[in-house]
């Protein structure tokens, strides 16, 4: 039996998902690119026309974005899960912080929701969607 996978994505891809006018979005798309070595990650923003089919297949709105979203074929990890699946994927000494995974999900997601929910009063907010340096393009979506 064939799978059905979001627009644009195919078997075997993971994409971060974020929101692309969070200042601390931002910097973890740069932290992404930086320690992704491997290019086992694909970036899309949330607010990008692909980013947005994404999200209405997964069934997520379409109009506030409060956790970051690691699509893995045809399922969604998302918060604490999200980005511990992340940084374990990541060199040394990132899979460190797989560790966490001890800490049952309830508490996980209660501290990720309590960055995530004030991010923009703690980190800041772009007034407009940041773009990716013509040298990392084929990192995104």
């Amino acid at each position: 039996m064939e799978k059905n996978y979001p627009p644009g994505v195919n078997p075997g891809d993971q994409i971060i998902l974020f929101d692309a006018v969070c200042k601390l979005c931002n910097g973890w798309s740069r932290f992404i690119i930086r320690y992704d070595v491997s290019h086992r990650f694909k970036l899309c923003s949330v607010q990008s026309e692909q980013g947005q089919a994404i999200l209405q297949w997964l069934g997520y709105p379409l109009d506030h974005f409060e956790t970051m979203l690691l699509v893995q074929c045809d399922r969604a990890l998302v918060k604490g899960d999200a980005f511990l699946a992340i940084v374990v994927q990541l060199p040394f000494p990132w899979p460190l912080f797989g560790i966490a995974k001890i800490i049952p999900r309830v508490i996980r997601d209660w501290c990720y929701d309590r960055i995530a929910l004030n991010r923009y009063t703690l980190f800041g907010k772009y007034d407009y969607c940041v773009l990716p340096s013509p040298d990392h393009e084929q990192r995104f979506l």
